[in-house]
């Protein structure tokens, strides 16, 4: 195994880290919130270690990276992100307990949006602003981020985009990877300048309208306020964030095929993908139907029914955790409906979780198979999606995905529960938000996971880390495979 290799790349994920965090630090500098002297030592510390990894650890083996070293830096790369995150939060005071910070740390680079803050007054606005950036700088993926900057790696690189991107397949836009890595910046970029946009021309201050456009792109959901969205009362700027939250769980490659098509084509692009219709028409029957639900609650209202009912769903389909009232208070169908839409996530290769609608489109189609195949178990019945045939192998590997998720979530509802502080669907609920990178629970935990203790915090944690990472690159650790020569 490369392990100076492996340590390289570790250091230029430090590196970045630290470059990401100087907006944060020019608006604590700007605000004088007095939280710049932390963020700014934090950055200069991450980044003196992160060129020492990278200059030092030059390997004798080359720039080569195998799957597994793949796998492996993802892993380990994702949880030095995570406590170099977690740094500012605690040195700032913000978060006494380093637990606390680790949480927020993982929750904002998972883009879960789970947060253990009860109070938001007063709180300084450049820690706020790097809450958000974790958001953003998650979403797309940090490995992304270095194969773009840093695209001299040999062998097989596309795995640390596949092991980091969601989905269950690797949609690559151009022959490199790099380059690849390169245009999903560049449309990630675009659509969070056109949210900021959007959100001014609603009236949002710059702050806000930033704040909101990172978290959302990243689907995250920190906002500067305890009520979130609900906190502006803006029905504008709630359409403008339900429509981005929809846009940022499709699949980018879509965008990138909108972008390269004819004048003619470029809606067609989206439809002609199968996945894209299903969570399209998933989204909107949803919507309806939630309206429908809830329009007892809103005394026949079928605006405020809509209003609040499209945004909720858009949120929990792209697991964004954006929120403009509290569902807890809603009737318990259209609760049982928000805790379905947690396992669906949106679409492969976005920056949503959840189990994604490409897996569940392609489980549906196998259940098909097997139904028919009891009347004609001699007829051979291939499984295709967009009109070419899916391999066997990679159709185990969704099924084997699905059950290793459910059993993921029900052993970390029962886990949870062994601290013994909430009732089981909250643990469910939570350990649901987690793998899913939803962000809201059920119950007492709808607001904050300030009630569970360390060990909660630390299994949440791992929850998160894992539904990111889909799984895989973060059991891999814990095997003897992963580390022997």
């Amino acid at each position: 195994m490369n392990r100076k290799l492996i340590l390289r790349l570790l250091g230029a994920i430090l590196a970045i880290e630290a470059i990401a965090m100087v907006p944060s630090l020019l608006i604590s500098l700007y605000f004088q919130d007095g939280d710049s002297l932390v963020l700014g030592l934090c950055a200069l510390g991450m980044l003196i270690l992160g060129l020492l990894l990278w200059y030092v650890m030059k390997s004798p083996q080359g720039t080569h990276l195998r799957l597994r070293e793949g796998f492996i830096v993802v892993a380990l790369g994702w949880l030095v992100l995570s406590l170099g995150g977690a740094l500012p939060f605690f040195f700032s005071g913000r978060y006494p307990r380093f637990e606390d910070a680790f949480f927020e740390s993982v929750s904002g680079f998972t883009t879960t949006g789970a947060t253990v803050l009860t109070e938001f007054e007063g709180f300084p606005r450049g820690i706020m602003f790097w809450r958000a950036t974790t958001h953003w700088v998650g979403g797309m993926g940090v490995l992304v981020l270095t194969l773009a900057l840093l695209p001299r790696l040999t062998g097989r690189t596309s795995h640390l985009v596949k092991a980091e991107s969601p989905g269950p397949s690797l949609s690559k836009l151009v022959p490199h990877t790099g380059t690849t890595a390169k245009l999903l910046y560049l449309i990630y970029m675009a659509l969070t300048g056109m949210e900021f946009l959007a959100l001014l021309l609603c009236g949002l201050s710059p702050y806000d309208a930033a704040m909101h456009a990172l978290s959302n792109a990243g689907t995250g959901g920190f906002s500067n306020y305890g009520s979130s969205v609900a906190a502006f009362q803006n029905p504008a700027a709630e359409a403008v964030i339900t429509a981005f939250m929809f846009m940022f769980g499709v699949n980018f490659a879509l965008y990138y095929r909108f972008l390269i098509a004819g004048p003619k084509d470029k809606i067609r692009s989206f439809f002609r993908d199968e996945e894209f219709r299903w969570y399209f028409g998933a989204t909107v029957s949803f919507m309806v139907l939630l309206t429908l639900l809830n329009l007892s609650f809103y005394q026949g209202n079928w605006v405020s029914s809509f209003r609040y009912s499209a945004f909720e769903i858009a949120s929990v389909f792209s697991t964004t955790g954006f929120a403009t009232t509290n569902f807890n208070e809603w009737s318990v169908a259209s609760q049982m409906l928000i805790f379905l839409a947690m396992w669906l996530g949106a679409s492969a290769g976005s920056t949503a979780g959840g189990i994604k609608f490409i897996r569940i489109l392609l489980l549906s189609k196998v259940a098909r198979r097997s139904v028919r195949a009891t009347g004609q178990p001699k007829k051979v019945q291939v499984i295709r999606l967009d009109g070419k045939a899916v391999d066997e192998n990679m159709l185990n590997q969704i099924a084997i995905f699905a059950i290793v998720y459910i059993t993921l979530v029900i052993a970390g509802g029962f886990l949870l529960s062994l601290e013994g502080k909430f009732s089981a669907m909250d643990n469910l609920s939570a350990a649901l938000t987690c793998v899913s990178n939803v962000g809201p629970a059920f119950g007492a935990l709808a607001s904050d996971f300030a009630g569970y203790g360390i060990w909660g915090k630390l299994l949440c944690s791992f929850l998160m880390l894992a539904g990111r990472l889909e799984l895989f690159p973060m059991l891999i650790l814990f095997t003897k495979h992963a580390w022997t020569k």
